[in-house]
């Protein structure tokens, strides 16, 4: 961006230039330029470097050399070009009082000095007159653009704001759905460590092969507990309102083919559910996002998309479950940021080490790709 002290000060020496015009180049019978009326002349230019800075002070500075220069001069300048300058910048910077004192003393000195011109007539008045009006009436639109301008920019940040807020809420939200998720699986896996330690020690010595199968039991249930404790250690939160009964039992993928039953009869919604590859264990924080990243984007499939049909794809690997679902709505919104079901998904496939996608689908409407690692990967990184 330009430097506006450079600008201001550019403008002033044109202003200058344009007003010694009529003096250097008189007309057939016109008065050429004097010291005293150039100095005039500089009086109403070289203000204008402070226009900005000092934008009332300039104007009067200016307005009172415009005034000794038309008195000095006989005919007066044709065109009051640091005087229209001046106006702009008051009608553009200055407070209310100080414009409307400045445009009156202006409408009233150009008509004073132009009535004391000999041979004035109608179309001078008004050209002058008309020059004063446009100055301000352009100087007025450049501070009413110049606050609309400075408004946007103020709710585009409180926007921003708003939906960082948002964002986090929902990450919030969700982790805590993901913590109570979790707390189940551990409270489970702990549960079976408490009971074949207590086991292993009873029959340690009638069946040592029992008693080290126990203990190896032990073993795999805690380094998978452990695993999962490391994931989600950042994300879990104290669960709301200490409630944890009524539980019920967590969902898993072998449970997506009611879920699609269930939302397809209760929406009308056509949906086709498909799988590929051979079905392998899946850690159970996993077989939950599972579950819940079809549920969501099903979800928002019924309530966003305006869709009439979507497909459920689980694409099985040995290293991880690869789930899509994709519908035939009208695909994602420009500029819109994807929502908290998005979010959520997003973190529920954070939090059990895998990744998600969404966006446009190669067919058009919108499509969900989700990566989950499988048990065998993540007993790989184990060992």
């Amino acid at each position: 961006m330009a430097n506006p002290y450079a600008v201001d000060s550019a403008l002033a020496a044109l202003v200058l230039f344009a007003a010694s015009l009529q003096w250097i180049f008189p007309d057939e019978g016109g008065e050429r330029l004097t010291p005293v009326g150039w100095f005039l002349g500089a009086a109403t230019a070289v203000p204008l470097v402070w226009r900005r800075r000092a934008p009332f002070a300039t104007a009067v500075a200016v307005s009172a050399a415009t005034t000794a220069q038309g008195i000095h001069h006989a005919p007066p300048p044709d065109v009051m070009y640091g005087g229209l300058v001046v106006l702009h910048a008051t009608a553009a910077l200055s407070g209310p009082a100080q414009r409307r004192l400045m445009l009156l003393g202006w409408l009233i000195g150009v008509s004073v000095t132009i009535d004391h011109k000999e041979g004035a007539d109608p179309y001078k008045y008004a050209f002058q007159l008309l020059g004063v009006v446009c100055a301000y009436a352009l100087g007025v639109l450049a501070r009413v653009q110049r606050a609309y301008a400075t408004e946007l920019e103020d709710r585009a940040r409180r926007l921003e704001r708003e939906r960082a807020a948002d964002t986090e809420r929902a990450r919030a939200q969700e982790r805590s759905r993901i913590a109570r998720d979790m707390h189940d699986i551990l409270a489970h896996a702990v549960s079976l460590m408490v009971v074949q330690a207590e086991a292993g020690p009873v029959v340690v010595r009638s069946d040592p092969a029992r008693a080290e199968a126990a203990f190896d039991a032990i073993a795999t249930t805690g380094r998978d507990a452990m695993t999962q404790l490391r994931r989600i250690l950042g994300v879990l939160k104290e669960e709301e309102g200490g409630a944890s009964a009524g539980r019920l039992p967590q969902p898993r993928v072998s449970a997506l083919a009611d879920l699609v039953r269930q939302v397809a009869a209760s929406t009308g919604l056509r949906i086709g559910l498909r799988a590929s590859g051979e079905p392998r264990p899946l850690p159970p924080d996993a077989e939950v996002a599972a579950y819940r990243v079809v549920q969501e984007a099903l979800t928002n499939t019924v309530k966003h998309a305006y869709a009439s049909s979507a497909v459920v794809e689980l694409d099985w690997t040995r290293e991880a479950l690869t789930v899509t679902v994709t519908d035939d709505g009208r695909g994602p919104v420009p500029g819109a940021d994807g929502g908290h079901g998005l979010v959520g998904i997003r973190e529920r496939a954070a939090a059990c080490g895998g990744t998600a996608e969404a966006g446009r689908g190669p067919d058009g409407g919108f499509r969900v790709v989700v990566r989950l690692p499988a048990a065998v990967d993540r007993q790989a990184a184990l060992g």
